[in-house]
């Protein structure tokens, strides 16, 4: 452990006095249509063919257009812990969605905790992408960006080159609360573009004001390439998380191809405005695309929100604080580093 608090004092010491670099343009400024797709569609398990029609079925009812792009598939691989994640049976039918319309496709992230490819081996990711000649990419090559954020304020944050090189992200989060931002979806999965250790480190500079945290989350989306969304919510996980909740049969799969409108809906679906929660209310103040409050409207070609019944589903009753104070944060760092390190 003293060899990984040395590397870990010498990481954060490399981190302040990185170079950092502004992001030319926002990437979500290009004129786009004012009207949303949806597609949200019931599916109660995870069981072959019918997962695959189903994923299949939202991706092409929502317009989402792919052939020619090179998109990264960013599952969320928290850590190998199966319900903290993405279900792997989703990403693979979704991953074989998309090369039959001729996309490119690599799958990355960058876990909280070890390694993409310790936590997709575990979970089963790496034998369920097998037969379709793909395997999972580490986000670990760090681009410096500065992200303007309202009231003149910034925020730095290394981004994987992978995510921002991409002509699209195809973000498939778990439906999951979350004890800081009362839910993680489409927008808050994009957070695993930011490289490794860095995560924490945006935490305990960011964090300590959760509404800088949380603009700070929407400035990321709004400097990657367009962010479709695909949610997982078969299997839910609520009363807390977003890696020690408690399963919850959502049964459902959502799929837009603008991940701010597809988390709308998925607050819709358990009876929230996306305002309601801090990173929805953020987006909204940056007027972001796909947002009802920026103009947008949000069409339903298959299920409407309201066809879902959840009365069951328990969100956090108080959210803790976003901050990592630095004592945590080289606590975070040390095991981050022998989570990686630990086959």
């Amino acid at each position: 452990m003293t060899a990984a608090y040395s590397i870990a004092c010498f990481f954060l010491l490399s981190l302040l006095y990185a170079p950092v670099y502004k992001a030319v343009h926002s990437r979500h400024s290009v004129a786009m249509n004012a009207v949303a797709p949806v597609a949200l569609a019931p599916c109660l398990s995870y069981n072959s063919p019918a997962l695959d029609q189903a994923v299949f079925q939202v991706l092409e009812v929502c317009g989402l257009r792919v052939a020619g792009l090179h998109v990264l598939v960013k599952p969320n691989l928290l850590t190998a812990t199966p319900l903290a994640c993405t279900s792997p049976a989703v990403v693979a039918a979704a991953c074989q969605w998309l090369l039959d319309q001729g996309a490119r496709v690599c799958v990355g992230d960058s876990p909280g905790f070890g390694r993409a490819r310790n936590v997709a081996h575990s979970i089963g990711l790496v034998d369920a992408l097998r037969p379709l000649g793909l395997s999972v990419e580490e986000l670990d090559s760090p681009q410096p960006l500065r992200l303007d954020l309202p009231a003149g304020r910034t925020s730095r944050m290394m981004v994987a080159r992978q995510a921002l090189e991409s002509d699209l992200i195809l973000s498939i989060p778990r439906v999951k609360a979350h004890c800081q931002m009362l839910l993680t979806l489409a927008v808050k999965n994009c957070f695993g573009c930011v490289s490794s250790l860095r995560k924490a480190l945006v935490h305990t500079r960011e964090g300590r004001d959760p509404a800088l945290f949380a603009d700070s989350l929407a400035a990321l989306w709004a400097a990657l390439p367009p962010v479709a969304g695909l949610a997982d919510g078969i299997t839910a996980m609520h009363v807390t998380g977003p890696s020690r909740g408690q399963p919850y049969p959502l049964g459902l799969l959502g799929a837009s191809s603008h991940a701010v409108a597809l988390d709308a809906a998925l607050c819709a679906v358990l009876g929230l405005e996306l305002g309601q929660t801090p990173l929805g209310a953020a987006l909204i103040r940056r007027k972001a695309f796909g947002c009802v409050e920026s103009g947008w409207e949000l069409t339903y070609p298959l299920c409407q929100p309201d066809d879902f019944v959840c009365q069951g589903f328990r969100l956090p009753g108080e959210l803790m604080h976003t901050s990592f104070r630095p004592l945590r944060f080289l606590q975070s760092c040390i095991r981050r580093l022998w989570a990686a390190h630990t086959p």
